[in-house]
């Protein structure tokens, strides 16, 4: 039985549909990250230690997210990826380092969606 998979993915949410020969499905996993701060050179403590803690903290935590996403697609024969940002590139880079570079159809910027939009888009672009 074929199961393919898209997902619209930002670095807070990502919507990913499960389509196989028995149906739909729609999972949603929410990263539950604050959105990243950006500090300039000069301010903040002496030695940018801080700062420092803060991206590793982010770094894990979108590793985190990440390695939650791919657990729920990694069976899929085809996937797409499609989402607004950076997101998309990171979690491309992720699934190749898995091995599975192969399954992945297409990566495609799109804006925010509804769960049922996502749901057409990758209707429309998967091969069942």
């Amino acid at each position: 039985m074929k199961k393919q998979a898209g997902l619209w993915i930002d670095h807070r949410k990502a919507v990913i549909v499960l389509i196989t020969e028995a149906g739909e499905e729609i999972k949603t996993i929410t990263s539950n990250m604050e959105k990243r701060v950006r500090f300039t050179s000069g301010t903040g403590s002496e030695d940018g230690s801080s700062e420092d803690v803060r991206d590793r903290q982010f770094e894990n935590h979108l590793n985190t997210y990440y390695e939650e996403i791919i657990a729920v697609i990694r069976e899929a024969d085809s996937i797409k990826i499609f989402g607004p940002g950076e997101a998309k590139g990171e979690l491309v880079k992720r699934i190749e380092l898995e091995g599975l570079k192969a399954h992945i159809l297409s990566v495609e910027p799109a804006d925010k969606m509804t769960d049922h939009q996502i749901l057409a888009k990758v209707r429309e672009r998967l091969p069942i």
